[in-house]
């Protein structure tokens, strides 16, 4: 099964784009799960929220909506987990207790490299989430590794395939799975602003034909995998929601 979703759901600019013009904040959520059954949480890279924030959302979706939830940034980015793990746990609990929880992603910065004292570092975090599913995106190439897939699947951690710009040393878009979960995530392709601090990073609008060629890719992960999950990442102007029903599409008709 591919369950397709967008990377966060609260932007000002899906308004007269994808949610109506004048909804409220508190709205948004409900009007997210008529069109998709999976979100992904971001908001919580930058602090986390109390239980109570996911007992709202659990109550705004129904039974079978999923969340995946992106580890904070002192996980990830700072490698000092051991300080948020108890705190973050605790506020993701509702999500798990409700059965409503489909991991945690945990998103390396492009200077995580593979080395030692990195992989290490994944060692303690798979022994810590070992209740959870835990998915790592890395965008260095380095990881892009035989000895690390091997690696990833011994602890148990999913590997996250990455659609992004080819630039440098990035991650090129393996699909390789670790785990008996997929999972992707579609960044675009903008690549002239990739390294740029104007924000646009993510304002890439995909092509039938570009996501045509993940299509290929999920009929060979549907053999291996019992699961595929899809984000899309790529939020600018409501890009991430065409994108992302696009995507549906293309499935549906592969499946005719």
């Amino acid at each position: 099964m591919v369950t397709v979703g967008t990377s966060g759901f609260v932007y000002k600019d899906w308004k007269g784009v994808f949610y109506p013009e004048k909804i409220k904040a508190g709205e948004l959520l409900s009007y997210y799960k008529d069109y998709f059954r999976t979100v992904e949480i971001n908001t919580t890279y930058y602090g986390i929220p109390k239980p109570s924030t996911f007992g709202r959302m659990i109550e705004a979706t129904p039974e079978d909506f999923e969340f995946m939830v992106k580890a904070n940034k002192a996980t990830t980015h700072e490698m000092n987990d051991e300080e948020v793990a108890e705190t973050f746990k605790d506020s993701i609990a509702p999500l798990k207790d409700a059965g409503r929880l489909s991991g945690i992603l945990a998103q390396f910065p492009w200077r995580f490299r593979n080395v030692e004292k990195n992989r290490s570092y994944l060692s303690e975090l798979a022994e810590r989430y070992g209740d959870e599913k835990l998915f790592t995106e890395f965008r260095h190439n380095s990881w892009n590794r035989d000895e690390v897939f091997d690696f990833l699947s011994r602890l148990g951690i999913g590997f996250v395939f990455v659609d992004e710009p080819q630039i440098g040393k990035m991650m090129p878009p393996v699909a390789r799975a670790t785990s008996d979960t997929a999972y992707i995530r579609f960044h675009g392709r903008n690549a002239k602003t990739w390294w740029g601090k104007s924000g646009d990073r993510y304002n890439y609008n995909y092509s039938s034909e570009e996501l045509d060629k993940w299509i290929e890719k999920i009929d060979v992960l549907e053999k291996t995998v019992w699961k595929i999950y899809a984000f899309f990442n790529n939020c600018h102007k409501g890009y991430a929601v065409r994108n992302a029903m696009m995507f549906m599409d293309l499935v549906k008709k592969k499946r005719k």
